[in-house]
């Protein structure tokens, strides 16, 4: 397992992203997609129908997507989790400090919440008076999962050879790696080649 310093030696190409509710695996990836100007969706989208039920078609449409050659998903939902793990070549996992996790999750909610914002196929966030009385509410689901995770990422680079996990213990990590990878591509790419990155 690797760590936001260690040097990007390979190409990513196919990119999954995990980490738990809130810790920012969907801007992550929007970031990526952009900078490497890969196909992304949105797993979420995939996963949810009305009424926040699992739609029927989820785990084809995950496999038809990652078919492709290259790609940028979050690594998400334990049925389809294995799926993207065996064509990934690259992991990110988010693995921030609790109370950096929970911030950005309460900071989501509360702000999906209160603009009424829709999320997929019509489904909005509950009231927030229902994290009293809603066992699943996306807040105590986020306290209750904060470490599920902990135990299954270190095992994925021996159950799937072919994939290079980057650990990333902060934000600030995630920052750095993605300035790495700007900069590796920046080195690759021909000079008669305009680039698409931003500038710093």
């Amino acid at each position: 397992m690797r760590a936001a310093n260690d040097p990007i030696t390979w190409s990513p190409q196919r990119i999954a992203v995990a980490g738990v509710s809130g810790s920012g695996k969907t801007t992550l990836c929007h970031q990526l997609a952009e900078l490497l100007g890969y196909p992304r969706v949105e797993i979420d989208s995939l996963y949810h129908g009305p009424g926040w039920t699992q739609r029927e078609t989820f785990l084809s449409e995950v496999e038809e997507f990652i078919a492709g050659p290259r790609w940028v998903i979050e690594l998400q939902y334990r049925q389809a989790r294995p799926l993207i793990a065996a064509r990934a070549d690259t992991l990110l996992w988010l693995d921030y400090p609790v109370p950096a996790h929970m911030a950005r999750l309460v900071r989501r909610t509360v702000k999906r919440r209160v603009r009424r914002q829709p999320l997929w196929n019509g489904n909005q966030e509950p009231p927030l008076r229902t994290i009293f009385t809603d066992r699943d509410h996306i807040l105590r689901w986020g306290w209750r999962t904060r470490n599920k995770l902990k135990p299954v990422i270190p095992t994925l680079e021996t159950r799937f050879p072919g994939l290079t996990v980057v650990h990333l213990k902060h934000p600030s990590h995630t920052t750095r790696w993605m300035r790495a990878l700007s900069h590796t591509l920046e080195n690759e790419r021909p000079a008669s080649i305009p680039s698409r990155l931003p500038r710093e």
